[in-house]
């Protein structure tokens, strides 16, 4: 049952299969079962549970209010909930308690969704592994698989031991791990430079980044304004775009989204792909990309061309300088969209003193207004999030600001300019890997620090979000290590939905193996999934 798609789950309630109520205590047992996965901070299990009971009296009555009620789905930690915690992972925001809901949270709501929890990140985003957050790290599922467990058999005579165990990807890892691990039908990411996709593809899931613009940003905490995104995590093409369906369109409470009418729609079955155009950008083969990584994108490429479609090299010219750019004007809206934190908006007031909840961290050095700030900052920022606020003040100081904010300014135009080029001349979608490589042990992971770490994993999804496309990361295949490889479908502007129809059929195609939990989800439906992918293997 908790395998079931959105269009299956939905029938199973409306048909009276199972109850909101029951769903909710599967999900709920199997967060309690799998909770040294690390994957939320917040379980919301008294309010998922009213909410269950809500959606059952309206399935009785006939009166549902969408393809969502009753179903249970889960939120990245930096997106406002109204009377549950919203932490972003820092100890700045622990015990910070919204008085109002994020639209798009707001909007999963008014179409019947349970909100099952809050999920675990790096702090405030910062960072591809989910290592660096407060609460600890994300845990992949995948670490746990039969599929991971059977080739690190075959390949080692070690036993696997508890500690070795694989990275999520960041920053959405803890809302990348529930969906993986059934824990809920879908989640919300937020996706700056990757943080969405990333996760996505080492977790085995889909994860899309909407285009920019598309979807309101009103109520996500801001890491960069112009570029962040929130993302889809499902584990299928159709949940995404239902989920995009029920999200997308104008907010006046946001001014960047657009004032067209967005009109969701089922995506169609696509049978005939020869008038398909797909890119291959040969500035994304890198030299560290891995040999596996690299055959699956090759492998995609072939499957595509044998299909019908017209598969071509293209150049992204200024590919090469987008990371950089990227990490400059990432700074820069860090350090300011960082000052806000300072121990005054976020602490206490007479409401929560009277009614016993603290919002959020204030340092008790209080000789001085500056000592308050400064003390304030360095207990609740991580060294990750001090560290970028300093770059982003030096790169905005008035001697250094035409040398970096303006060229990466100029040069991030370059890069928008380079993507409008290709699709005006007849590409539909552009093919590139995820991440360099599958998910790498945790204690890999750490040797390197979190700016070196982030250089390389978003290496292949920055240059989305700083030209404002749809992205999304699709399972393609297991490496040899029984590990999923996700390989990454770029589209035009305002084009989400054609973008998912191409990653619907290429996820038909592939037939990406359902991951197998040992011991974890013994009560779930027995059914019977093949190893491998049927066409990489």
């Amino acid at each position: 049952m908790l395998r079931a798609s959105f269009r299956e789950i939905s029938a199973a309630l409306k048909e009276g299969q199972v109850s909101p109520t029951e769903l909710c205590q599967k999900c709920l047992s199997l967060i309690r079962a799998t909770r040294f996965l690390n994957a939320y901070i917040t379980v919301a299990e008294d309010t998922a549970l009213k909410q269950a009971e809500a959606s059952e009296k309206r399935h009785r009555q006939g009166q549902t209010l969408g393809d969502l009620d009753g179903i249970p789905i889960a939120v990245k930690d930096n997106f406002s909930t109204a009377g549950i915690e919203t932490t972003c992972a820092s100890n700045m925001l622990k015990g910070y308690v919204p008085p109002y809901n994020a639209t798009v949270v707001q909007k999963l709501l008014d179409q019947g969704a349970v909100l099952i929890g809050k999920t675990n990140l790096d702090e405030f985003a910062m960072g591809a592994g989910s290592t660096d957050g407060a609460f600890g790290p994300v845990r992949n599922p995948w670490s746990y698989s039969r599929q991971y467990r059977k080739k690190c058999a075959q390949n080692s005579s070690a036993q696997i031991e508890d500690d070795d165990w694989l990275i999520t990807g960041g920053s959405s890892g803890g809302s990348a791990a529930a969906v993986s691990s059934f824990t809920c039908f879908a989640a919300l990411g937020s996706d700056t430079g990757g943080s969405t996709r990333n996760p996505a593809s080492r977790c085995g899931v889909v994860g899309l980044k909407p285009t920019y613009g598309l979807v309101s940003r009103h109520g996500l905490i801001p890491l960069v304004n112009s570029m962040d995104v929130p993302g889809i995590l499902t584990r299928c093409v159709d949940d995404a775009a239902t989920v995009l369906g029920v999200l997308g369109g104008h907010d006046p409470k946001d001014s960047t989204t657009v004032q067209e009418p967005f009109h969701p729609c089922r995506l169609p079955t696509l049978t005939d792909i020869k008038n398909l155009c797909i890119g291959v950008p040969k500035e994304y083969n890198t030299p560290e990309l891995s040999s596996e990584t690299l055959s699956v994108w090759s492998k995609a490429a072939d499957l595509f061309e044998t299909a019908g479609a017209k598969v071509i090299e293209v150049s992204l010219p200024h590919t090469c300088h987008s990371i950089v750019c990227y990490h400059v004007l990432c700074a820069a809206e860090v350090a300011s969209n960082m000052a806000r934190f300072d121990g005054l908006e976020y602490d206490l007031d007479l409401l929560s003193i009277v009614a016993n909840i603290q919002q959020g961290h204030r340092s008790n050095a209080d000789q001085s207004t500056e000592t308050l700030y400064a003390a304030t900052r360095r207990e609740g920022f991580n060294d990750v999030v001090r560290g970028r606020i300093l770059s982003g003040n030096y790169f905005l100081l008035k001697q250094n600001y035409e040398n970096y904010f303006i060229k990466a300014q100029k040069v991030r135009r370059l890069i928008a300019t380079d993507f409008a080029k290709l699709f005006r001349s007849g590409i539909d979608i552009l093919l590139t890997p995820t991440t360099l490589s599958p998910a790498v042990l945790y204690t890999e992971f750490i040797k390197e620090d979190n700016r070196t770490r982030s250089t390389q994993d978003d290496i292949f999804t920055q240059a989305a979000n700083m030209a404002g496309l749809p992205a999304v990361s699709v399972p393609s295949a297991l490496s040899e290590e029984g590990l999923p490889v996700g390989l990454q479908f770029i589209g035009h502007a305002f084009h989400d939905m054609q973008l998912l129809t191409v990653a619907k059929w290429f996820e038909k195609q592939v037939q990406f193996p359902v991951i197998q939990l040992q011991g974890m989800v013994d009560h779930l439906d027995a059914v019977s999934h093949q190893e491998k992918s049927a066409f990489f293997s």
